[in-house]
């Protein structure tokens, strides 16, 4: 049987349901700005927005320069609905069905926790702030503050040597096929799927639906996968 001591969680897509917070900040940035965007249909621009968002992909100043562009919007600057996204997109913040729940019984059992997340550091630890759960981690990691970002293997390396745990001891749960569950898996650890449908599949130990699933592979299914 293969004890877990440790719990690794992506962030975006993962603990924030960022669909869900990216659709609410959206719709309420253009009411903030109706005067400057009331040529444009909300519906339609909330719709491109998303798109050229890519899931988070894409770094803000491109899809607000683009959206400029494409509905030839004049009366505010890319850098001011930037910096409105920056500021707001907390306020937005969604955590996905019993997240509390989840990690603080997570928590409770004993678990050392590590969330390891690509993003800004100033941007990512407001937006958890927001969710307030950074009091559950024992360590965060963020790309920029570390200086390297998922899938690279060090990044993961770096959560195990914070929380002082081997690979086979640890299962990190993520949304993204490549970015989380293969890379996780390469660096020695369990790999759980947390099935978001844009993708087909993942190559994972586990897939889960809800995060409550993982109380079962915890405590029963690490047994199957030694």
């Amino acid at each position: 049987m293969r004890h877990i001591e440790a719990v690794f969680f992506d962030f975006d897509g993962t603990l924030l349901d960022r669909e869900a917070s990216l659709v609410k900040f959206i719709e309420e940035q253009y009411e903030r700005y109706k005067p400057e965007l009331n040529e444009i249909d909300k519906q339609l621009y909330i719709k491109r927005f998303i798109e050229l968002d890519a899931r988070g992909y894409v770094w803000k100043d491109k899809v607000y320069s683009q959206l400029l562009v494409e509905m030839n919007i004049a009366g505010v600057t890319w850098q001011e609905l930037l910096e409105d996204y920056i500021t707001n997109f907390k306020h937005s913040c969604t955590g996905f069905q019993n997240l509390h729940e989840v990690l603080g019984k997570l928590k409770l059992m004993g678990l050392k926790m590590g969330m390891i997340s690509n993003g800004k550091t100033h941007f990512q630890m407001a937006n958890i702030k927001a969710l307030d759960i950074e009091g559950y981690f024992d360590t965060i990691l963020i790309s920029e503050a570390v200086g390297l970002r998922k899938p690279d293997s060090q990044i993961f390396q770096k959560g195990l040597e914070a929380l002082a745990v081997s690979a086979s001891r640890s299962i990190f749960v993520g949304d993204h096929p490549e970015n989380d569950v293969a890379a996780s898996k390469r660096a020695g650890m369990m790999g759980i799927w947390k099935r978001d449908d844009y993708w087909q599949s993942a190559e994972a130990d586990y897939t889960i639906e809800e995060l409550e699933e993982l109380f079962v592979i915890i405590q029963t299914g690490a047994e199957d996968h030694d």
